[in-house]
């Protein structure tokens, strides 16, 4: 049994089936030795929360890749985005809504100003206090890094239709806006 026909097998279960170390099942003893090496375990496969995982962590990969071309981080992307959809931000601000370490989003501001991609200005009332905005070569290459995303998000889900690539979009919409903290 190939590879191919083991992953085709795994997911045409039905969700939640059982299996054993021992179930070899219809791919018999070779399968269960150990077979292809590089063949996903089917018990696996049954776990759509695996799948989003390996499925993130490889487009994830193939992004942070083409960032570091330019010299530039996932995070980077975060802020930029974050600063063009819902404008200028107190730097501990940006911190809560991204879910990033403070210390971190302190490295990520000092790198995107030294670049010219962001403004910071301390608040003159409270100098703790850092004002964060993007600026026009921010939105400038926030707007290639969105078109690099977007053929990496094109490379990954070539398998599927359009219609596909809508309804996985909208259900994935919905479960991250059941997880905690969402908005």
């Amino acid at each position: 049994m190939t590879s191919e026909t083991r992953e085709n097998a795994g997911t045409a279960g039905t969700a939640g089936t059982a299996r054993t170390a021992g179930d070899a099942g219809a791919a018999g003893p070779a399968a269960a030795s150990g077979g292809d090496e590089r063949a996903t375990p089917p018990t696996l496969l049954d776990l759509s929360t695996y799948l989003l995982s390996r499925t993130g962590k490889a487009a994830r990969g193939r992004l942070a890749e083409r960032l570091a071309g330019r010299g530039l981080r996932l995070w980077d992307m975060a802020v930029l985005a974050a600063l063009a959809d819902f404008g200028p931000h107190a730097q501990r601000d940006l911190v809560r809504r991204l879910g990033v370490d403070a210390s971190d989003m302190a490295k990520v501001a000092d790198h995107l100003a030294s670049a010219g991609y962001v403004e910071r200005i301390r608040d003159t009332a409270d100098r703790r206090r850092v004002s964060v905005s993007i600026t026009g070569a921010g939105r400038a290459t926030l707007a290639e890094l969105d078109a690099q995303a977007r053929a990496v998000q094109d490379e990954v889900l070539a398998p599927l239709t359009p219609e596909e690539r809508r309804t996985l979009h909208e259900l994935l919409r919905r479960v991250h806006g059941g997880l905690p903290g969402a908005p």
